[in-house]
C-alpha cells in the first residue's frame, strides 16, 4: 500500500472540506468570565475546523505535506493560496494569546503541542512566509515541553491524546532542527520511563483509543536508543516475531463509524500501521521486518476505505492514514 498522487489527493480534498469548517466544533477552554463565551473562530483565528483545535493543527500538518510531496496536484494551489490567507503572523498571535489565558496551562497537552511543532517543521519545508509566521507558536510549546516533562513523574500509558510517547515522538523530530536542548531532554525522559520496559503485556485496545500504548513506546525509542533499539525491543515485546501478543497483530473492530469515540479505533489502526511500517524501518535484518509490515497492510487494509464514512473520522483520520503511508 502506497502513497500515489490520487491518494494524496483524495486525502487532501478530505481535509480542505473541514479544515475552515466553523460547526461543530468542540472548546477546550476555561471560562473566567462571561467576557470568555465568543465564537471558536474569534478565540482561535486559525484552527476553528475540524472539530476541534488538535485536529485543525494536523489537518494543515496533512496539506502543506501533500502539497511538498504532491505539488503538481490541483489541490497543491488550494492549500497553497489557504496557506496564505491563515499562516500569518497576525493570526498566529490571536492563537498565541490563548495560551497566556489563566488556567491555560494544560491545553492541548501534550497532543495538541506536539502537533503544532510537527506543524512548523512542515511549514518550514516550504519557500513560503508559513514556517515564519509559525515560529512563535512552535516556540511557546517547546517552551512548555521544557517545564513540562522534567516534572512529568510517571509516563501516561493510554491510548488516547495524553499519550507521552507519541507526543514526544513528533517533539522529537522537531527538536532535531529546532531546538538540540529539548532532544536531550526528551531522550533522558524517554530512558528514564521506558529503558527498563520488558514483557510488555500490551493489554489493549481500550475501547476509544486511537494510539497503540506499547507501540508507540516502541517507535519512540527506536528514535531514542538507535543502535540499541535492537536489544531493548527484544526485550520489550520478546515474541513479537511470533506474532504475539496477538492484540498488536488483530485489528481494531470498529462497531459505529458515526459515534466520535468508538471512530477512534480506525485511528488505531492507521497509527499502528504507522508504528509496524517504522519499527519494520528501524529493524530492516530483523526476521520481525516482514512479520511488522504484514501487520501494517493488515492494519491499513481494516481502516484505509473507511475515511470518509462519516465526519467523526473524517475530520481527523487522515492524518494517521499520511503518517502510515509516508513511512
Amino acid at each position: 500500500m502506497t502513497l500515489t498522487p490520487d491518494v494524496a489527493a483524495g486525502f487532501a480534498r478530505l481535509t480542505l472540506g473541514h479544515v475552515g469548517q466553523r460547526y461543530p466544533f468542540k472548546l477546550d477552554q476555561v471560562l473566567t468570565g462571561p467576557e470568555d463565551l465568543r465564537e471558536p473562530h474569534e478565540i482561535h483565528p486559525i484552527f476553528h475546523g475540524s472539530f476541534d483545535w488538535h485536529s485543525c493543527v494536523h489537518g494543515w500538518w496533512q496539506l502543506l505535506t501533500i502539497a511538498r510531496l504532491f505539488p503538481d496536484l490541483p489541490e497543491a494551489a488550494e492549500i497553497g493560496g489557504r496557506a496564505n490567507e491563515m499562516l500569518v503572523p497576525e493570526k498566529v498571535a490571536g492563537e498565541l494569546a490563548v495560551l497566556t489565558r489563566p488556567y491555560a496551562a494544560g491545553f492541548e497537552r501534550p497532543y495538541g503541542w506536539a502537533w503544532a511543532l510537527a506543524l512548523h517543521a512542515e511549514a518550514m519545508r516550504h519557500d513560503a512566509a508559513w514556517g515564519a509566521a509559525l515560529e512563535p507558536l512552535a516556540r511557546a510549546f517547546a517552551e512548555r515541553f521544557h517545564q513540562h516533562l522534567p516534572k512529568l513523574t510517571y509516563p501516561i500509558r493510554v491510548g488516547t491524546h495524553y499519550n507521552t510517547a507519541f507526543a514526544l515522538t513528533l517533539a522529537r523530530d522537531w527538536a532535531l532542527d529546532h531546538d538540540p536542548a529539548l532532544v536531550t531532554l526528551i531522550d533522558a525522559r524517554a530512558r528514564d520511563w521506558f529503558r527498563e520496559d520488558r514483557g510488555c503485556q500490551a493489554w489493549e485496545p481500550g475501547g476509544d483509543e486511537f494510539l497503540s500504548s506499547a507501540l508507540c513506546e516502541a517507535l519512540l525509542m527506536s528514535r531514542v536508543l538507535g543502535d540499541g533499539f535492537a536489544a531493548w525491543f527484544d526485550a520489550f515485546l520478546p515474541q513479537a516475531v511470533q506474532g504475539k501478543p496477538q492484540t498488536l497483530f488483530t485489528p481494531a473492530i470498529v462497531s459505529d463509524r458515526s459515534d466520535g469515540k468508538i471512530a477512534h479505533l480506525d485511528g488505531l489502526n492507521l497509527s499502528r500501521a504507522w508504528c509496524w511500517r517504522t519499527i519494520a524501518a528501524a529493524l530492516p535484518h530483523s526476521p520481525l521486518a516482514p512479520v511488522a509490515r504484514a501487520a501494517a497492510d493488515d492494519h491499513l487494509a481494516a481502516s484505509l476505505p473507511h475515511l470518509a464514512d462519516d465526519y467523526m473520522g473524517t475530520h481527523w483520520l487522515a492524518t494517521f492514514a499520511l503518517l502510515a503511508l509516508t513511512v
